[in-house]
């Protein structure tokens, strides 16, 4: 699962000029934006965190976005995710994990002069379930989301700007397995020249029966994230990012993300092309 992923939305420009005199008279040739906009990503995590529950390590992740204007300030977003493992080891001697996830994700962006409102549903497929596999076998145990191969959920999101800052609220609810996850954050843009930026960022869960279980409180905060982020812009399209992270477990995921520490300092970068 990701997080939410960022969808671009840009309206269709259509401008035309003539002008005319006694004796003549003259035209431009009308231009437009392209229709359809977007985004193709790839990059590397040394530890995959989906709302404050670990999955794995070492994971390589690529990423497509596309967005169009389907009415005034109203957008609509695809887009598609997948994300494998090249290298996780259980703690104790448990064995190689193997971990792979597609996500599929429809949105529409409504650009309110207030705040940016959105509607998203996001598809998952788990390759080796939920929990992942080890020789082919559920590393859930006993938990009851060990065989969950599939789920959707369903989110409502809103983005308020404050000058260089943006804060972040969420909420989304599990048709697998009827549970609530809500989220709020905020971050701040500080441009260190025309193409290198820092970006900070903290970001806190709570969740109601949302893969809260084995020996976890079933309602709860789930973790705060810290992070820092340095985009660079190479080129007009490409930018790379860098990262640093670290998770903080909460109570309704101290007894789940057995692999590692309640404080996990985790990095990685991406790369991605705009058009």
């Amino acid at each position: 699962m990701k997080t939410l992923l960022k969808l671009s939305s840009l309206a269709i420009l259509a401008t035309s000029a003539a002008a005319a005199g006694t004796t003549e008279a003259t035209a431009t040739t009308a231009t437009t934006e392209p229709w359809i906009t977007g985004s193709v990503s790839a990059g590397f995590d040394s530890s995959y965190y989906f709302r404050g529950l670990w999955f794995s390590n070492n994971n390589f992740w690529g990423a497509v976005n596309l967005s169009a204007p389907i009415a005034d300030k109203l957008t609509l977003g695809l887009g598609a995710l997948y994300t494998e493992t090249v290298d996780t080891n259980i703690a104790g001697g448990g064995g190689e994990l193997d971990y792979s996830e597609m996500d599929l994700i429809a949105s529409l962006s409504y650009e309110h002069d207030f705040a940016t409102f959105g509607l998203v549903v996001t598809n998952y497929h788990f390759f080796e379930t939920f929990s992942g596999e080890i020789d082919g076998v559920s590393n859930g145990g006993g938990i009851y989301d060990a065989e969950v191969k599939n789920a959707l959920d369903i989110g409502l999101t809103m983005t308020k700007s404050f000058g260089d800052f943006k804060l972040y609220l969420g909420s989304w609810f599990d048709t697998k397995i009827d549970g609530w996850y809500y989220e709020a954050g905020l971050d701040y843009t500080y441009e260190v020249n025309d193409k290198l930026s820092l970006v900070p960022v903290v970001q806190m869960g709570y969740a109601i029966d949302y893969y809260t279980n084995n020996g976890s409180d079933e309602e709860g905060l789930t973790h705060v994230r810290a992070a820092l982020s340095a985009p660079y812009k190479a080129t007009d399209s490409v930018t790379v990012t860098p990262y640093i992270a670290c998770n903080f477990g909460l109570e309704t995921r101290k007894d789940l993300n057995v692999n590692e520490t309640r404080n996990d300092v985790y990095g990685g970068v991406s790369v991605t092309y705009a058009f």
